[in-house]
């Protein structure tokens, strides 16, 4: 999970501060001795980890903080606003040209950084948005780099323009935007080469595809599982071929974090996007005000509800509701919401959002152990999982052979679905009367304001 390890270090660093009541200084310079320790240990970048706690500092010791009823609060108040500004404060969005005219992105980044694929997500983003998008096959040094392109871009439903390998990419970019301008496309990207290494040939060709067509933005794809590395190849870049922005992939798999915390502040160039998963639709614009409460374990309600809304169907969720008020719940519902909560990235993904919840244990409910539910419930007859109150030890072995489980996965998953059903009982009592809820969270009224309200 995305800065697991610094969140953990950073909750237990501010749990001292209020336990301590009031603050002196040498209570406030412990603490941030403490965060130091915890960035340096992300692989933040030392300048920034120095240059941040001193900023932090100059605000913390002062006698507004000191002189406050609660001066834990505030200090972490201002860790939040000096984490929001390190990651560049205000989000950065990609402004494209008109409708009517042709916006051209390359893609720049180190082999394995997920560039081809980013640049299909990034594309399906464009096409939400009701643009013509074309993608350009520029890697022709990468085996299978073309095809991989290609079978993205259908994914994405995008168009995808290729002329093998034994072209010049240079040339390749040139007959992309010829094409582009004159069927009317109005964004092409165009998927450059990659290299283990930065070297001098692909920077020179990087170059040349810039002064062959007229590029609106160089964006650069880093793997941020990578951590300082991925700060230096993004300074170098920077330096000889010049960038727009950056995208950040496989920010879901990086427990530390010290890329996405660097990265804007070394280069001085905004973070576009964050890639936080393999599925296409994974791409989430970065947002440093959200960034900086997740990291400190404050969740992130904004992306959750429009990860919620992209995602659940709410006809479904109005018959769910009405389930739920009629105090029904069976294997079916069971089974539909374990298949809502993979579409929206996993229980596990879902926690870390929540205000207060990134650090719980979802361990015997994770999310590699949906496909295994469904197939238990799958198992079942039409009867069974209408019907909850059929199961039997002789239904169980059952369910447990033809599932390829044994019988202690099948009680495993009865005990949790009895719990899940006790627990929208109770949901479903307290809605009878009640407006219709929160999509996906049934019994939360209202939309944004159907979140309790979290104080710093």
């Amino acid at each position: 999970m995305a800065f697991e390890s610094l969140t953990e270090k950073l909750q237990n660093v501010f749990r001292n501060l209020r336990g301590k009541g009031r603050l002196t200084e040498a209570d406030v310079r412990a603490a941030l001795k403490e965060v130091k320790l915890a960035l340096l240990e992300a692989d933040v970048n030392f300048r920034i980890v120095k240059n941040f706690i001193k900023d932090v500092e100059a605000r913390a010791v002062g006698e507004e903080v000191m002189q406050s009823l609660t001066p834990a609060q505030q200090v972490i108040k201002i860790v939040n606003e000096e984490l929001v500004k390190l990651m560049g404060g205000e989000p950065a969005s990609l402004e494209l040209r008109s409708a009517d005219r042709l916006t051209v992105i390359v893609m720049a980044g180190l082999q394995g950084a997920g560039k081809t694929t980013t640049a299909a997500k990034l594309g399906g983003k464009f096409k939400e948005k009701g643009r013509k998008v074309l993608l350009a096959a520029c890697d022709v040094y990468r085996p299978a780099a073309i095809k991989q392109l290609e079978i993205n871009g259908e994914k994405a439903g995008v168009d995808v323009f290729s002329m093998g390998t034994e072209v010049s990419p240079v040339d390749i970019a040139s007959e992309a935007c010829k094409k582009a301008l004159s069927e009317r496309y109005n964004v092409l990207i165009i998927d450059t080469a990659g290299r283990l290494h930065i070297d001098d040939d692909m920077m020179d060709e990087l170059s040349r595809i810039k002064e062959a067509v007229n590029v609106d933005y160089t964006i650069l794809t880093v793997d941020a599982m990578t951590g300082q590395d991925a700060v230096n190849v993004a300074e170098t870049f920077s330096e000889k071929v010049g960038i727009d922005g950056i995208i950040i992939t496989k920010l879901d798999g990086d427990t530390r974090g010290g890329a996405a915390l660097s990265i804007r502040a070394v280069t001085g160039k905004p973070i576009y996007y964050a890639g936080m998963g393999e599925k296409l639709s994974d791409l989430q614009e970065f947002y440093p005000d959200r960034m900086a409460s997740r990291i400190l374990g404050m969740g992130d309600v904004l992306s959750l509800i429009e990860k919620v809304e992209q995602s659940v169907d709410l006809d479904k969720q109005k018959e769910m509701e009405r389930r739920l008020r009629n105090a029904e719940f069976n294997y079916e519902d069971f089974l539909e919401q374990m298949r809502q909560m993979e579409k929206m990235g996993g229980l596990s993904a879902l926690m870390s959002m929540m205000p207060g919840m990134s650090g719980i244990n979802t361990e015997g409910f994770d999310d590699s152990r949906l496909k295994r539910i469904e197939a238990m419930i799958l198992s079942m007859t039409p009867e069974e999982r209408r019907n909850p109150k059929l199961m039997s030890p002789q239904r169980k072995q059952r369910i447990a052979k033809g599932s390829g489980n044994d019988i202690a996965e099948v009680n495993r998953i009865v005990k949790q679905f009895e719990q899940m059903q006790k627990m929208m009982k109770q949901m479903g009592g307290l809605m009878k009367g009640k407006k219709r809820g929160f999509p996906g969270f049934p019994g939360m009224s209202g939309m944004r304001s159907g979140f309790p309200s979290f104080r710093l």
